[in-house]
């Protein structure tokens, strides 16, 4: 489900972005930034982070306490978990989330990571691109995160100095060109005394580019750049037993969410992987009859055609139809404190989709250092690796670079029913 369906009223407007990079950059500070100058904090919120940072002896309020609401994060000043806030400023809805710096929390950003659409990646005037920031800029870059804005924060605590941005500048570029990433924005702030997040301030006036939100308030949606085939991974068949209404006897509704693309009532649609054929009788939102369904959109779907549809078959445009794979290359993010083992069966889940697998082999594991190819026949937390994957059945698959929905998958141990992995279709 996505983090958006909760939110009544969502409009075309939405931005999902993360907030990441090294530890003490300024991350949680950055989105209480945010929240604070677009007046978005709840008169209580505000209430409650500014008794606790009186209690702590300081004489500005901590905006970092709005994002890092786990006890543990509070009492070390760290961030653990992601965190995610909302806010809109009245010309579009946003949704952020906040990736914890440490390495040993790096599985944890990753999976905010597969659903944003800019990437703020924070820097250390003081101590520029650290290997943590080349990390989390890979995994941006890994994941199709197509936008970033790299914010070289704590500019306060250098004197504004723009030599040093533009050194940092410029060692983040040389960075950047090696990973073939296309579009990074750079810009200097202060998120403690918000120079340049929302307001410009007055301390930054040898940069004459644009603020964070100017940057966010332009930033194209997801879904919109180019167009999508329509995927629809199948979660459940809707069979109502309602005896008293007898419209309901032949009612067979497949319910799930459109991951990408549209579909149109009278559309001839394709069923996987059994290749049966049909058109789209009707649409439901909610059980009211829509005309067409769009990207991210929960929907129960009815076919003129009485055809077997279980959960984790996929419909599809017939003219639309992807590739059915049994062997799968990939990068894939190893996220286990056990290391992986080319001996042991895995399942891979695909969309909806379940199916068991065993690692052919590994093409070599990155290292974020120096993004060298290293080789490797084993991976620990943290790895980032291209593999292949051999699978028991098919999957329906897109390369992730055109659909990061059904180019993506997750690893599961079989014995522990844990995630160990997550991996990207090449």
């Amino acid at each position: 489900m996505s983090a958006h369906e909760n939110i009544p009223g969502i409009d075309t407007g939405l931005l999902r972005f993360l907030t990441c990079g090294s530890v003490d950059d300024g991350k949680s500070t950055l989105i209480g930034r945010l929240l604070f100058d677009t007046k978005t904090i709840l008169a209580d919120t505000l209430s409650s982070i500014e008794k606790t940072s009186q209690r702590r002896g300081l004489t500005a309020v901590d905006l970092s306490l709005i994002t890092d609401g786990l006890q543990a994060e509070r009492e070390q000043g760290i961030t653990i978990d992601v965190a995610y806030r909302y806010f809109t400023t009245g010309t579009r809805k946003y949704i952020i989330a906040d990736a914890p710096g440490h390495e040993q929390y790096t599985r944890n950003m990753f999976t905010a990571a597969s659903t944003a659409n800019l990437a703020i990646i924070l820097v250390d005037a003081r101590k520029g691109v650290q290997t943590q920031t080349r990390r989390h800029s890979y995994l941006a870059h890994l994941v199709g995160i197509p936008h970033l804005v790299v914010a070289v924060n704590k500019m306060d605590l250098i004197g504004y100095d723009r030599e040093t941005f533009e050194q940092i500048r410029a060692d983040y570029l040389a960075f950047a060109r090696r990973l073939g990433i296309p579009d990074v924005r750079f810009i200097p702030m202060s998120a403690l005394n918000g120079d340049m997040v929302v307001e410009r301030g007055t301390n930054l006036s040898w940069y004459e580019g644009p603020t964070l939100l100017q940057v966010l308030e332009s930033t194209p949606n997801a879904h919109t750049e180019e167009p999508e085939d329509f995927r629809f991974p199948v979660q459940y068949v809707c069979r109502p037993q309602d005896s008293a209404n007898p419209e309901l006897h032949d009612y067979r509704g497949f319910m799930g969410r459109v991951e990408s693309g549209e579909i149109a009532v009278g559309d001839a649609v394709t069923v996987l992987p059994s290749g049966r054929t049909s058109t789209i009788r009707a649409i439901e939102i909610g059980g009211v009859r829509q005309p067409l369904a769009i990207h991210e959109q929960s929907v129960t779907l009815l076919l003129e055609d009485d055809i077997d549809v279980s959960r984790g078959d996929m419909i599809v445009k017939s003219s639309e139809q992807p590739q059915a794979v049994r062997e799968i290359d990939a990068n894939v993010c190893w996220l286990s404190e056990t290391p992986l083992s080319s001996a042991r069966t895995y399942l891979v889940r695909h969309t909806t989709r379940e199916v068991k697998a065993k690692v052919v082999k590994i093409d070599y594991r990155l290292d974020l250092n120096t993004l060298d190819e290293v080789d490797t026949d084993v991976l620990d937390t943290n790895d980032i690796a291209r593999l292949t994957l051999k699978l028991a059945q098919p999957v329906f698959a897109d390369a992730y670079g055109d659909n990061r929905a059904t180019g993506a998958f997750i690893l599961i141990d079989e014995s522990t029913n844990n995630t160990v992995g997550a991996g990207m279709i090449r």
